[in-house]
């Protein structure tokens, strides 16, 4: 089994750095970092590649309405030149909010969209001169000044909704799953491995402690922040088995915040969603999300105290075997 992790937000610029060195001695497959109004993602890939040795490095997710797709293909060449070859990029559509409050953006056709960043970012890293007329995107004679260390690099697509499950499954070298109750995925992973095979990962929100407690309620808080401010999370989850869960979190959010919202996640939905108690717990909790079809379950380090104390554990725990 190939075991992933991912160092997200919640952490410094120094953490990231500090954890993937400790990961670069482990058989760890890939570190994936996110990009959300934080830390750049192509600037920390690089930083990342130049601390570890064999550990493929994911962008989870640079989404596409943040650059234009020659910046991305621009800045994936750079990053797998830096890392001789081990970059994978995750790409995603993002949320409205985002990428019209944060942006300026347009939220419009997230499929073609999609579709026609893959479609110039692969034909840019080629080498060849790209001449493209997209619905979107129209590029004359554009053309890389520097030699990609490959011209193929493997491209993951985030996916929630059917739809991009399916343009994932047709185009993608892999899909990136999140925050999917656990029988719908299995059952989505096998329905769709039939028609054709690529590489399934699953970003999996992990809480490790000794206090099986405390663990617990850092799960819940951060599956109550993704349903407060994420609506296509929120109606995805609300659709698949969830519905009075969401609405009860959503609606005590309006009210106060997070102050206590997250004791409305049940303990169903915090098994279905997350990775959260001692490290035996959750080594347990983690061979469910294996047996569910995963190829590569991304474990999101989510620290409980003092950082570098909490990754030490969640390293003994899922990368020193």
């Amino acid at each position: 089994m190939r075991i992933a992790c991912s160092l997200g937000s919640l952490l410094s610029i120094e953490d990231v750095i500090k954890c993937s060195e400790i990961i670069s001695n482990t058989n760890t497959d890939t570190i994936w970092v996110p990009e959300t109004w934080g830390m750049e993602n192509f600037s920390i890939l690089g930083a990342i590649s130049s601390k570890t040795n064999n550990q493929k490095i994911g962008s989870s997710i640079i989404n596409i309405y943040s650059r234009s797709p020659s910046t991305i293909a621009m800045g994936a060449a750079t990053v797998d030149t830096l890392s001789h070859g081990r970059l994978v990029l995750g790409l995603g559509t993002s949320s409205l909010p985002i990428v019209e409050s944060f942006h300026g953006n347009k939220f419009e056709k997230p499929l073609q969209r999609m579709k026609e960043y893959v479609d110039i970012i692969r034909l840019t890293l080629s080498g060849e001169q790209v001449n493209y007329d997209g619905k979107i995107f129209k590029l004359n004679n554009f053309t890389l000044l520097i030699k990609p260390q490959r011209k193929e690099i493997p491209i993951y697509i985030a996916a929630i909704n059917k739809k991009m499950v399916d343009l994932a499954w047709e185009i993608g070298n892999g899909v990136i799953f999140y925050l999917r109750p656990l029988n719908e995925m299995k059952q989505t992973i096998s329905k769709m491995q039939l028609k054709k095979k690529i590489d399934v990962t699953c970003q999996l929100i992990t809480c490790v402690s000794e206090n099986s407690e405390e663990a617990i309620l850092r799960a819940k808080k951060t599956i109550a922040f993704y349903v407060s401010v994420g609506d296509i999370y929120r109606k995805f989850l609300s659709d698949n088995g969830f519905q009075e869960e969401t609405v009860g979190i959503y609606d005590e959010f309006k009210k106060s915040g997070f102050k206590s919202n997250h004791e409305l996640v049940t303990d169903t939905m915090l098994q279905s969603l997350s990775i959260s108690g001692t490290p035996e717990e959750c080594k347990k909790q983690l061979k469910k999300f294996i047996a569910s079809g995963i190829d590569q379950p991304i474990l999101q380090f989510n620290p409980i105290g003092t950082t570098m104390d909490s990754f030490k554990l969640f390293k003994k725990t899922f990368l020193d075997e």
